[in-house]
């Protein structure tokens, strides 16, 4: 290995091992354990040294001067200034599945607002039996909410018991709670309102908007302007993290356009050539550029949200003197059994219930994209209340009855996690074809793929009527293709339901060399090698250059002279046009870009992550079978 190779291998294993330490660190496993490490830690202090802990968030900090500052308790600028950030991420990846996930199908964010409002409803009800006729009545919503991040901390926990579709379906529940928890808080919750302030914060977000739509680039504007519209809320009497959901909400996602992607390489080039400040300027905003402000806002407020404030939030407000009296106290108390119960047991209900009357009053056509095991599933993980729960048990409580609340809170935590395992072991006792039924139901997934799967025009390896389909977007000297190219002969080698389609995309402005290499891969299928020459062509990305191409076609046996015609006269232009044609249709920029059965494969693909996906779309076509009555694909 020469100086260079053993450098860059060097590198290679220092890339996979940040990405792997990357991946570890971002999963919402780890953020539910440090907000689990945080809520153990102030409770061990509370009841340690309950009046330092008091003492320590009722600090007073003050931003301003003279006249114009405003005065908080720690606790609450963390509690209304910090956890805005948290709403402002939930709000973009809200954002994210409303314009590329789930959330495409606009029947399945009409179907969330019914469940959501359901989910909310009826555990309050729950909660109002508790405490029927007396003061603690007005609590009534603590016990709505769900905590987004212990929810998805529980479902990454779950993991291979639930489909990976259900974090969409639990992510769109959550904010249709988040926004409506936040209304409850501004309607029954906060003081006097001042209109005035009101109308500054509603004018104020309105050019947030118009920003937006005039696609303004400049995040700084809607930031300063965010702050306006938090102070106003402040002002006007109004809980300002309304504002960072709002706000979150509003910037748009979309994939990186092929058009950007190359001028950002256009602009990289010019660099490299010259690599003066200016043009490294103009290098940097081309690359960001290219991505949309959504992914770019997620990507930078995301772990900061996730390993600092959210951690924080539960510090400032989980502490709370817990003894066998207390205790006691708190589990005979209507306040505490009205969250548990409501929580527990009122999502569950009101979750199920509500999609089940908007299916029966639609008619069917308004139906989860996943099972009614996995919906039953979702209900149980919801009854984790945590963050909004807390912030409204601050306003409505006092005294006793706040620690009372705090109490029933974190029992929830425990409650739903039982509920969730409990409901999950039970389908795991299912028949393969009824348990996938359950877990995915029987809507028809959406499908990214605009153009669908040929077995007379495509390049496909496999069995023809295979249970999943594996379409490859990829180009022939891109690295990552290369390297994709080893899982894929793996995936193949050992599972015999999945066949493998080829399609082109040479990313010609990087990789010179790749639309003659495709077009190669095209003269070979003319002579019934096409696989022989896509195999080679990954197997040496290093030598694609014209002679490499006729020597790869005399070493593969094939009519040289034929050969040579093909590609001087490009008689392979058409066909690779033709697959580049289809990637713009699907949105495909970058290679490689993975569909599994239709749907866009997001994340790694390494042999695990593949194997994982291809299952999971296995079990997705038993569910179908299962529910057309027709035998199935066998599963395990």
């Amino acid at each position: 290995m020469s100086g260079d190779e053993s450098t860059d291998a060097s590198q290679g294993l220092a890339t996979r091992s940040t990405t792997r330490w990357r991946s570890f660190v971002q999963t919402e496993t780890g953020s539910a354990v440090l907000l689990l490490g945080a809520v153990c830690v102030a409770l061990l202090w509370a009841n340690i040294d309950l009046r330092s802990y008091d003492a320590v968030w009722q600090a007073r900090f003050t931003i301003g001067f003279d006249t114009k500052h405003l005065s908080l308790p720690l606790h609450e600028w963390i509690n209304a200034g910090l956890m805005s950030l948290f709403f402002f991420v939930v709000g973009l990846e809200a954002r994210h599945e409303f314009d590329m996930g789930e959330l495409r199908d606009r029947r399945w964010v009409l179907l969330s607002a019914v469940a959501g409002l359901g989910s909310m409803v009826v555990p309050a009800l729950v909660y109002l039996a508790f405490n029927a006729g007396r003061d603690s009545a007005h609590g009534w919503g603590t016990a709505m909410s769900t905590d987004t991040a212990f929810a998805l901390g529980i479902l990454a926990v779950l993991g291979s018991r639930l489909p990976a579709s259900l974090r969409a379906f639990i992510l769109s529940i959550s904010v249709v709670d988040d926004l409506v928890a936040l209304l409850v808080i501004a309607v029954f919750y906060s003081d006097d309102i001042h209109l005035p302030a009101l109308l500054v914060a509603v004018g104020t977000l309105l050019v947030i908007m118009l920003l937006r739509l005039a696609r303004v680039r400049k995040g700084r504007y809607c930031a300063v302007l965010s702050v306006v519209v938090w102070v106003a809320l402040h002002e006007a009497g109004v809980d300002p993290v309304v504002t960072g959901l709002a706000v979150g909400a509003l910037v748009v996602a979309y994939p990186a356009p092929r058009e950007d992607l190359e001028q950002a390489s256009r602009l990289f080039r010019l660099f490299r050539e010259q690599p003066t400040p200016e043009l490294q300027r103009s290098a940097v905003q081309g690359l960001t550029a290219a991505i949309s402000p959504n992914e770019r806002l997620e990507q930078k407020f995301l772990p900061w949200v996730s390993f600092g404030i959210v951690p924080l939030f539960a510090l400032a407000n989980a502490g709370i003197e817990l003894s066998g009296a207390k205790l006691a106290d708190a589990f005979t108390s209507p306040v505490t059994l009205g969250i548990v119960c409501g929580c527990v047991a009122g999502k569950v209900i009101g979750l199920v219930g509500s999609m089940a009357a908007a299916r029966l009053a639609s008619g069917g056509r308004l139906r989860p994209n996943v099972g009614w095991g996995s919906v039953t599933a979702g209900g149980a993980i919801a009854g984790a209340a945590f963050t909004v729960s807390l912030l409204i048990a601050s306003l409505a409580f006092e005294g006793e009855e706040l620690d009372q609340a705090r109490i029933g809170i974190l029992a929830t935590l425990v409650g739903a996690f039982a509920a969730s395992w409990a409901v999950t072991g039970v389908m795991n006792l299912l028949p393969a074809a009824r348990r996938a039924r359950a877990l995915l139901g029987d809507t028809d997934p959406l499908t990214d793929l605009a153009v669908t799967v040929d077995a007379r025009h495509d390049r496909i390896r496999g069995p023809e009527h295979a249970a999943v389909t594996l379409v490859e977007y990829g180009d022939f000297e891109c690295p990552y293709c290369g390297q994709a190219e080893a899982v894929v002969r793996e995936l193949l080698g050992t599972d015999a339901d999945v066949r493998y389609v080829w399609r082109h995309l040479p990313l010609t402005d990087v990789h010179p060399n790749a639309q003659l290499a495709a077009e190669a891969s095209e003269a070979a299928a003319r002579q019934g090698r096409f696989w022989d020459m896509h195999d080679l062509l990954l197997d040496r990305q290093d030598a694609l250059g014209a002679r490499d191409l006729l020597r790869y076609a005399r070493e593969l046996g094939l009519d040289e002279e034929r050969f040579r015609r093909d590609l001087e006269q490009h008689r392979g232009a058409p066909r690779v046009a033709e697959d580049v044609d289809s990637a713009d249709l699907s949105s495909v920029s970058g290679t490689p870009t993975f569909f599994i059965n239709g749907r866009r494969h997001h994340g790694a693909y390494d042999i695990q992550t593949l194997e994982t996906a291809v299952d999971l779309a296995r079990q997705r076509a038993l569910a179908e079978h299962a529910g057309a009555g027709r035998p199935g694909p066998a599963a395990d």
